[in-house]
């Protein structure tokens, strides 16, 4: 079809792992569709999950599952959600195997690499990765979640991506038996589910989308650079919507990837041709981005109160400097 004469020329341009990923996703019940464009699409795809692979497993360099593994009662309430997410898939992947429905299973990766992982979780944990102390239990609460995902999906996409899966498996630490085909899948997913916490990130993820809305008008408009130089205001009448947000306020500036974020129960008193903020109102709430008030720590990007101003940790924040002594401890 098109510029493809033959499955060898798919090989030899894109590598076998394409033509098996491309064979999962077609829908054999219906007539078979192969271009340029379909495979285009396909090596995207893989070249996407590959990538998340790869940063999962980057960021257990440091991390023993015998003796930094969190149990999942004392997991961040953003961890147990992603994980809650991330069962679910494995759940409808695993009875799509049963059923034949690969196509059902390529879509459901793809949605749990691209939506879950890389556009929210991979991205709101990186402040907790690189900045925390080393055995820090927030650290290490992010590191369990990505060894758990990290070693599920190795298991659950090894009969569809054989090589890919079996070079995960080698860079996943642990003991582990040698092959990654000598494995099962993951048993007791449904450990990881958990409805309250789901429904709860799911509207403090749409929250997430207004606010970015929010800080990029504020980019634009050359009030802040980066995120991290924002300071957020939210408000609203609604006392559910208020009990929800103030039940998670300490997760908000890792939410919104923001240095600090206020909750206000009255009305904004501020004027709407104030060029300092940036007033943007939803149907729940209201929320105003202005930049962030403090200096820059070096290290983390944070805007804080105070910066370190001693030769050996001039112009880190307290945090870091907690988090570099934890490093230097071992």
């Amino acid at each position: 079809v098109g510029n493809i004469t033959s499955p060898q020329e798919i090989i030899e341009k894109s590598g076998a792992e394409i033509l098996r990923l491309w064979t999962s996703m077609v829908d054999y019940r219906e007539e078979v569709r192969i271009s340029p464009e379909i495979i285009s699409r396909v090596v995207e795809a893989y070249r996407k999950s590959r990538n998340t692979f790869r940063y999962l497993t980057s960021n257990l360099y440091d991390f023993d599952p015998e003796i930094d593994l969190i149990p999942l009662d004392r997991l961040e309430e953003v961890d147990r959600y992603t994980l809650s997410r991330y069962a679910d898939a494995g759940l409808r992947i695993m009875q799509s195997y049963e059923r034949y429905e690969f196509q059902t299973i390529f879509h459901t990766l793809i949605n749990l690499m691209s939506v879950d992982l890389s556009a929210f979780y991979l991205d709101v944990s990186k402040d907790r990765l690189y900045t925390f102390g080393k055995r820090c239990d927030s650290r290490r609460s992010a590191q369990t979640t990505m060894y758990i995902i990290a070693d599920g999906l190795a298991r659950l996409m090894a009969p569809i991506l054989p090589i890919t899966t079996e070079e995960l498996w080698k860079h996943i630490p642990g003991k582990r038996d040698e092959s990654v085909h000598l494995e099962v899948f993951p048993p007791n997913l449904d450990q990881f589910q958990n409805a309250g916490i789901s429904e709860r990130w799911a509207w403090l993820i749409k929250t997430r989308e207004e606010v970015n809305k929010a800080i990029e008008i504020a980019r634009q408009q050359k009030l802040v650079g980066n995120s991290l130089a924002a300071h957020v205001t939210i408000q609203s009448s609604d006392s559910a919507i208020k009990e929800r947000l103030l039940k998670n306020s300490d997760d908000l500036p890792m939410l919104f990837i923001v240095s600090d974020v206020s909750l206000r129960s009255h009305e904004p008193d501020i004027s709407v041709n104030d060029p300092s903020v940036v007033s943007v109102k939803t149907a729940e709430l209201t929320i105003e981005v202005r930049r962030a008030s403090g200096k820059k720590c070096e290290r983390c990007w944070r805007y804080v109160l105070n910066v370190s101003q001693a030769e050996v940790t001039k112009g880190l924040c307290t945090r870091c400097i907690e988090a570099l002594k934890d490093s230097q401890a071992e």
